[in-house]
């Protein structure tokens, strides 16, 4: 056995899935899937042939032309991988699994009518990365592996359906077009089938579909946006990304054609666990981006920009997530910069800068997840998960660009992408081809020193412009009791605010922080970057006036980006047994609100601190 991935049962001895047909019965009685996955192999073979699963009910495994069953077996669940789904083929290069998914899959989130926007239809949504999408159906769930699909989604039909992949059409069932297994009516009264298809390979994480009353509005000629069917989102949600073309030429211009023809978005509801899921054509959003201002287009950058790092070329596993994440954020920049100005682009960069260095106090204990290049044999990607990759990566490309001046550095991006499109790589891949199209570079930065060592290179870059210098100056003159002046802060949005918030030195009082809020508001923000990095600091300093507004909001969004800060804050630390029970009465009722992997990142805190 060579396994290709440490969160993977996955052999390398073994041929790769190169195509999935999936068939999904949605019961939402149940908050199941009926399923089944037809696999094409890249070549026939004969043996021991393993999968992923996670929380799957295996029902058979069948040759596709005889309907003959096939050996199988599956072990008993690895805490982190799941459990191993062992077939034994006979010169297949195709096999039919049969399958139910649970109420508890890891990747799905049902929600109840009172969970949703609209308080009247349930709603079904998907977060696959970064293990999860063993949990909707077996694959060998590891970025090492890109597969195409199609899909034929079986719904209730006051629903509709959107795929990470092309819609074809929505018709009637057809009697006998499902081999399925479980008490229920393929081609029932009130049922409708919504049929996708991908033909682009891509990883397993990036497979995403949501079932729910859905509307959408038109933003330009290759977006549309998607949300729960109530005008008042999706009138904003339309408003905030009305500028997504311009950034998608922007993005063309930089890095090469955009090869995924849509870029459509889906405004979930407020349970999800992140900012935005860089799904290939169809992004997944949080409502929380939604700022009424379009600087929430910020985090649209981002998962754009993944359509050429991470999508296009993707790390070959988890251990180089910072070869999707870095990249993305020096591309996000790049954009944000051609579109917004310099100006928005560098209180970026400051704001990373801040928050990459709170990673190197989060992970002072286990150093190993500092480094790009890590070792995550036995770990859970979910609860390594933070702004290394994403800050730490950024910085060594920005390093490098530095080094070798923009046009160089850009003309080297170009070739990158179209040199590894479609394909999986790790960071020795990335440094030979550095070192080959920029010599002498491993001369001029110590490339092992930024990939493999810990903590903050000495020659990282510190954000030097004038307004990120400005801010810091205000924020550190709140030691001696300094407010910034109205006529100082006029103009500021959402992201100069955050980086003053996050900049307060910790001895800042009670009496500081109450005035800062009666003078601004930062407490009733409609920027949850605002409002959450203020609450921080008055969970802090111990000024309880906030802590209504922190239930208000840790009951009120999913969004790991917020629950992870806040919990962290309240339990952190010897004595505050009040601010504990607190904690851990909030997230007793909660709970079900959160997204399956948000559940666990704040079971993982309370372990910790607890």
């Amino acid at each position: 056995m060579a396994p290709l991935d440490p969160h993977s049962f996955a052999d390398s001895t073994q041929p790769p899935t190169t195509h999935i047909s999936l068939t999904l019965y949605f019961d939402f009685t149940s908050s199941t899937i009926h399923a089944s996955a037809l696999f094409t192999l890249q070549n026939p073979h004969s043996g021991p042939f393993f999968l992923d699963t996670r929380s799957l009910t295996i029902h058979s495994i069948l040759d596709p032309q005889t309907k003959t069953p096939l050996p199988f077996s599956l072990s008993d669940p690895d805490p982190i991988k799941g459990s191993q789904l062992f077939v034994t083929l006979s010169n297949h290069a195709s096999f039919l699994v049969t399958y139910t998914t649970s109420p508890s899959s890891s990747a799905l989130q049902w929600l109840l009518p009172p969970q949703t926007f609209n308080k009247s239809h349930p709603f079904v949504y998907t977060q696959c990365q970064a293990i999860h999408a063993r949990s909707v159906f077996p694959c060998q769930d590891t970025p090492a592996v890109r597969i195409c699909y199609s899909a034929r989604l079986n719904i209730p039909s006051e629903l509709s359906a959107v795929m990470a992949a092309r819609h074809v059409e929505r018709r009637s069932p057809v009697e006998d077009e499902a081999l399925l297994s479980g008490d229920f009516s393929w081609c029932g009264q009130g049922r409708v089938v919504e049929e996708f298809v991908m033909e682009q390979a891509v990883p397993p994480y990036l497979f995403a579909f949501a079932v729910g009353e859905l509307g959408n509005r038109e933003v330009g000629p290759r977006t549309r946006v998607y949300a729960e069917n109530v005008a008042h989102v999706l009138d904003s949600a339309a408003k905030e990304f009305s500028g997504t073309e311009d950034m998608i030429r922007e993005g063309e211009r930089l890095f090469g054609p955009y090869e995924w023809e849509r870029f459509d978005l889906l405004v979930l509801p407020p349970s999800f666990p992140y900012g935005g899921m860089e799904n290939p054509r169809m992004v997944f959003l949080t409502p929380t981006v939604i700022k009424g201002d379009a600087t929430g287009a910020q985090v649209v950058a981002h998962e754009l920009a993944h359509s050429w790092t991470g999508n296009l070329i993707t790390n070959k596993t988890n251990e180089h997530f910072w070869l999707n994440e870095g990249f993305t954020t020096y591309a996000e920049r790049r954009i944000v910069e051609a579109v917004q100005g310099e100006k928005r682009a560098t209180l970026n960069i400051g704001i990373g800068w801040r928050g990459l260095n709170e990673e190197m106090e989060r992970f002072k204990d286990n150093m190993e997840f500092t480094k790009l290049k890590n070792n995550q044999d036995g770990i859970d990607p979910d609860d390594v998960y933070s702004q290394v990759p994403y800050e730490k990566g950024f910085h060594f490309l920005w390093r490098i660009e530095r080094q070798v001046g923009r046009p160089a550095f850009d003309e080297f991006l170009k070739k990158y992408i179209a040199t590894f499109k479609f394909k999986s790589i790790d960071t020795d891949t990335f440094i030979d081809f550095l070192k080959a199209n920029i010599p002498g570079i491993e001369n001029q930065i110590d490339l092992v020193l930024w990939t493999e060592g810990t903590g903050i290179p000495p020659d990282a870059y510190e954000p030097d412009s004038g307004v990120y210098k400005l801010i810091v100056s205000l924020s550190n003159e709140s030691i001696n009791g300094r407010m910034p002046r109205e006529d100082e802060v006029a103009d500021w949005q959402g992201q100069e605010w955050e980086l003053y918030l996050d900049n307060l030195p910790k001895s800042i009082e009670v009496s500081q922080i109450i005035d800062l809020d009666s003078r601004y508001k930062l407490s009733e923000s409609k920027d949850y970057e605002v409002k959450v990095s203020f609450l921080q600091r008055a969970i802090a300093c111990g000024c309880k006036a906030y802590y209504d507004e922190v239930e208000k909001t840790l009951k009120g969004v999913g969004r790991m980006k917020y629950l992870r800060p806040l919990y962290t804050a309240l339990v952190k630390g010897s004595g505050k047994e009040d601010d504990k029970v607190f904690a851990k009465r909030l997230f007793l009722e909660a709970r079900e609100c959160y997204h399956p992997i948000a559940q666990g990142v704040v079971e993982a805190i309370f372990a910790k601190h607890l």
